[in-house]
């Protein structure tokens, strides 16, 4: 039997997850509902209902929204709020590169896609979710940032993370004398299933195809276990991070990048 069954540091907690359609958000969701936690799994794509009805004891409800909007935010926040009362914990987990290549070939406009995918949507959720948070006098935010803070090929989504990196930690100063936690996971390379949504909606072309199998062999080639992490062994930090085991743990960002750091 899975730890994920046997315990439930989620019991009674009520949390929302963003990006929760697929890949490592959507199994940090399940785990949390499985723990006991009540789950309102976030994406834009319509299959998250599908996905919310995977839960353990019917824990969790789908929620359609547009992250990369403000008003996707804070509707995403209302609906917790409408279910549930209140929210305690915020997991962030929107983003991902788009496209990867030498940054001299990026556009202007692509370049702008890149931080509102990989860092707007975490800014968005932060400010949206802190008023019902700071009401409570308590709350947990779990940012999935990225160690590709250091890297080639992506050199925009690497500025994304580095915001994320920078807003946890001053959240988390700001924030900590009114009972609010904000820490963050930084993953590497991960082994994941196909994605239902591509990455790059318009596709790659074969020169974009070759620059991400450089990005891939640099990932790889930077870890000490020369491999890619699986989903569980980046779900599994996030997990302990968002629970109360971590409860004096603040304004950390924890790589889970087997030894690359970034």
């Amino acid at each position: 039997m899975s730890t994920a069954l046997t315990r439930a540091r989620f019991a009674g907690k009520v949390a929302v997850v963003t990006g929760a359609a697929q890949g490592i958000l959507r199994g940090v969701a399940l785990g949390i509902a499985a723990e006991g936690g009540q789950v309102l799994m976030v994406d834009r794509a319509d299959f998250i209902h599908e996905v919310a009805m995977e839960a353990a004891g019917g824990g969790a409800t789908g929620f359609v929204a547009d992250l990369e909007t403000y008003d996707g935010a804070q509707a995403a926040m209302a609906r917790a709020i409408e279910l549930h009362g209140r929210i305690d914990l915020l997991v962030n987990g929107v983003g991902g590169a788009i496209r990867m290549r030498p940054y001299a070939e990026f556009e202007a406009a692509q370049i702008d896609a890149e931080i509102r995918r990989s860092l707007m949507p975490t800014l968005y959720g932060c400010h949206a979710v802190l008023p019902h948070m700071l009401r409570e006098g308590r709350g947990t935010i779990v940012n999935v940032s990225s160690n590709a803070t250091r890297g080639i090929r992506r050199v925009p989504y690497s500025a994304a993370k580095g915001g994320v990196n920078a807003m946890t930690m001053a959240l988390a100063m700001e924030y900590g004398e009114q009972g609010i936690r904000v820490v963050a996971t930084a993953p590497g390379g991960t082994q994941a299933p196909p994605r239902r949504v591509p990455r790059n909606a318009q596709g790659d072309s074969a020169q974009e195809q070759a620059w991400m199998q450089e990005a891939v062999q640099q990932v790889t080639g930077s870890t000490f276990f020369k491999r890619y992490a699986t989903l569980e062994e980046q779900i599994a930090p996030i997990l302990f991070m968002a629970s109360d085991e971590a409860s004096y743990i603040t304004g950390a960002v924890l790589p889970v990048a087997g030894g690359d750091n970034g």
